[in-house]
């Protein structure tokens, strides 16, 4: 029988009552043979990450005790929770705290690190967070009974030296998680890993960055060919919208691995964009929980999936979007001039999310201004430039948006009123996705889920009446 993986995020092992639920949750699934991966505790990361920003200022004692009411939260689920493993666990906490101490040491006598050495260092002392977490939830799941342990994920999954953001070494990391993990499930025993974090050839601590414990999650469920992979979070699945623009937002029950993958790059915060390639690539479904209504709903991410009725399956929305519009008489007719354009952006190592093009002009969004200053100077060598800020990108998504007739329509009329720049809709045929001003955002998303959701309720409902009435006069 193929394992499955449960992965459970910060908020979901913030404190004693969250470390009681979830594992309560892998112990109703052991049939399943789970395999779990955790983050840190909530806000930990930003705190371990914000002492190796503060050692050089406040020196290593002070940023160190900065993190003091983070560990505090750690022994509380300890008190709270063990019995026969709280003084291993408290030794281990106690020794995370040593092992921080003195990283943050190094960064204070050494002054001006270098950025190489000063990501590593972020990542040593960041991986704490992931590495307690797991330690606390396999000693959670061992004194309720169950044969659980905890497995340092850096056996596991091997990058390269990218501190910060290192990518996977598939062909390692899938052979040392089945020679870490196989054995362990062979004997019943349930693995727990910190997601995020892996390590170099040469051992040296890495982390995968921003979302790195869904991904995490998902290399690992390739790696064991496992049956699903399940993201436990603080939400219902993945929602029609978000619900703090819209809160009758609705959860979406099933969504491609298309539908998702648009959605979770432009903006959806329940899945990280890298967490569904190992999944596509292995076709495993991915499902998102909610840790705090177990029974409640969830979403299922498959490779393929029904059309809406509606068409449209969610909205999807980003702020703080930069726009840049280049226009030059000289791209009519001629070539390469995307290439100049392109390799300026790739020179600035500066992503671009959405492009549009005409005849004479190019517009682009961005979320990373770092290097905008340096990238306007550079395009203006081909072309008058303008730039516009404090803009939003809008994604609305559905299989067969572009096969359904009228979509299109509906979407700009019904936000008729609200300046519409940057559309692009040829580029997917899942996706109509548009610009609009930042400080419209809400009142749009709004707007659109009444269209697109609650009408369709109310037209679906009236239809459902209707039908009854008939049926009861014949």
């Amino acid at each position: 029988m193929k394992p499955i993986i449960m992965k459970f995020g910060g908020t979901s092992v913030e404190g004693p009552t969250a470390f009681q639920t979830a594992a309560r949750i892998v112990s109703e699934r052991v049939a399943q043979r789970p395999v779990v991966v955790v983050s840190a505790m909530a806000r930990f990361t930003d705190a371990l990450l914000g002492s190796v920003k503060e050692a050089p200022k406040l020196g290593a004692a002070d940023a160190l005790a900065n993190l003091d009411k983070h560990f505090d939260r750690h022994f509380r689920v300890i008190e709270s929770l063990l019995n026969r493993q709280a003084p291993r666990m408290r030794d281990l906490v106690a020794q995370s705290r040593s092992d921080i101490s003195e990283l943050l040491e190094a960064v204070e006598v050494e002054g001006n690190l270098s950025h190489g050495r000063r990501k590593g260092i972020e990542d040593a002392v960041v991986s704490n967070g992931e590495r307690l977490s797991a330690a606390l939830l396999a000693a959670v799941l061992s004194d309720n009974n169950h044969s659980a342990r905890d497995v340092d994920a850096r056996r596991c999954l091997i990058t390269d030296n990218n501190h910060g953001s290192a990518a996977p070494l598939m062909d390692q990391t899938v052979r040392n998680t089945c020679q870490q993990l196989q054995p362990l499930l062979d004997s019943a025993t349930i693995p727990v890993l910190g997601g995020f974090i892996g390590s170099t050839i040469d051992g040296e601590t890495t982390t995968l960055g921003r979302g790195g414990s869904d991904y995490s999650a998902a290399i690992f469920g390739a790696a064991l060919g496992c049956d699903e992979i399940q993201i436990w979070t603080d939400v219902p699945g993945v929602l029609t919208a978000d619900p703090r623009l819209v809160p009758e937002a609705h959860t979406v029950p099933q969504l491609s691995f298309a539908e998702a993958a648009e959605l979770a790059y432009f903006g959806a915060k329940v899945l990280h964009p890298k967490t569904l390639q190992p999944a596509i690539e292995r076709n495993i479904p991915v499902r998102i929980c909610n840790s705090r209504n177990p029974i409640g709903g969830s979403t299922l991410v498959t490779a393929t999936t029904e059309k809406s009725s509606a068409g449209v399956k969610a909205i999807a929305h980003k702020t703080g979007v930069t726009t840049v519009q280049i226009t030059a008489a000289r791209m009519l007719g001629a070539y390469g001039f995307l290439r100049k354009l392109f390799e300026v952006f790739d020179e600035h190592r500066t992503a671009v999310d959405v492009v549009t093009t005409s005849e004479v002009s190019v517009s682009l969004s961005l979320d990373d201004t770092t290097s905008l200053p340096a990238i306007v100077d550079d395009l203006k060598t081909l072309g008058s430039v303008s730039v516009e800020e404090g803009r939003a990108i809008l994604c609305v998504v559905g299989e067969g948006l572009r096969s359904t007739p009228g979509i299109a329509a509906r979407v700009f009329s019904t936000i008729n009123d609200i300046n519409v720049s940057l559309i692009s809709q040829g580029a997917s045929r899942i996706n109509l996705t548009f610009a609009i001003e930042e400080a419209r955002v809400r009142e749009a998303v709004k707007r659109l889920h009444d269209e697109f959701f609650e009408r369709e309720l109310k037209v679906q409902s009236l239809g459902y009446a209707l039908e009854r009435e008939e049926q009861a006069e014949a």
